[in-house]
């Protein structure tokens, strides 16, 4: 009988959240499995200490902001100079595990299927409602539905590590929006499963993502880019088509239509890193899952 695989969890904070970030590391304490060990990477901020928390316990202060995914990056490079952890939890530093066994379904989702390469967790605000665009489906209104989809959430997963040394690790240079996709399209490709796995619940205040003042500008470029390193020639204008229809539509800010005119002119003259295009039954395995590549 093979041993269950070895957690490692990584938070990523930029240090404006140390109530928040509190109570999610007691939420991992309290959890029936522990996890081996436990990166926090301060994006371009000093931390405090942490006592208390199970397993190695790494703190790393960068310099710089490096965005989610970059920072995301350096925690998952330092848990493979580890060589001892097998699935990587990853928590947004203002989410809370409101149940105790989190940890031990993931271990035993990845340990019943070596295929597995992403479990997404549901995301519910304090009310237990969960916002339509944390539902990784498309017309789904039930958060509760269970099953293979195409897509994660970024405040709560779960990767296995083998996944991660095929597929690559987050797109750097991405910094904020759409890194999701770029990394599910490429597990997919490769034949990897994303499951969508409603009993992990992070709870997570309910948020907008335009909150953020660099929201229009990089979601444009980001998609500009995501396509054009990830879609078959054929499906770039539709699938930029697509999204430019739907931005229109539904925003109601000049300023904010402005700025995303201008990262879809960025996203077209900059460079979108090295281009690997899915192959054509990807395409097809997301439209039998439900969502192709497109929309």
């Amino acid at each position: 009988m093979s041993l269950p695989p070895r957690l490692g969890v990584a938070v990523v904070t930029m240090g404006n959240r140390p109530k928040e970030l509190g109570e999610l590391l007691d939420s991992v304490a309290k959890q029936v499995v522990p996890p081996a060990r436990i990166v926090i990477i301060g994006n371009g901020s000093p931390l405090p200490d942490f006592p208390g928390l199970p397993g190695e316990l790494t703190v790393i202060e960068l310099d710089e902001n490096l965005g989610c995914p970059g920072g995301r990056n350096v925690a998952l490079r330092r848990l493979r100079e580890y060589g001892d952890v097998d699935v990587v939890i990853e928590l947004d530093d203002d989410g809370l595990l409101v149940d105790h066994d989190v940890f031990r379904t993931v271990q035993d989702l990845f340990a019943s299927d070596p295929r597995l390469g992403i479990v997404g967790f549901r995301i519910a605000d304090e009310t237990g409602e969960t916002q339509r665009r944390h539902v990784p489906r498309l017309r789904a209104k039930d958060p509760m539905k269970r099953g293979l989809v195409t897509a994660f959430l970024g405040g709560g997963h779960a990767f296995s590590t083998k996944m991660l040394a095929e597929t690559g690790d987050w797109p750097a240079d991405f910094f904020f929006t759409h890194e999701e996709s770029d990394l599910a399209w490429r597990a997919l490709d490769a034949g990897w499963k994303v499951l969508y796995e409603p009993k992990l619940l992070l709870q997570h205040p309910k948020t907008s993502p335009a909150r953020h003042a660099v929201y229009f500008r990089m979601t444009a470029r980001n998609r500009v880019w995501l396509a054009r390193r990830r879609l078959p020639l054929p499906l770039i204008p539709v699938y930029l088509g697509v999204w430019t229809l739907l931005t229109l539509a539904r925003t109601r800010s000049l300023g904010g239509l402005k700025a995303w005119a201008g990262g879809f002119v960025e996203g077209l003259r900059t460079s979108c890193g090295e281009r690997r295009p899915m192959r054509w039954r990807t395409v097809w395995r997301m439209t039998r899952l439900g969502r192709p590549p497109v929309i």
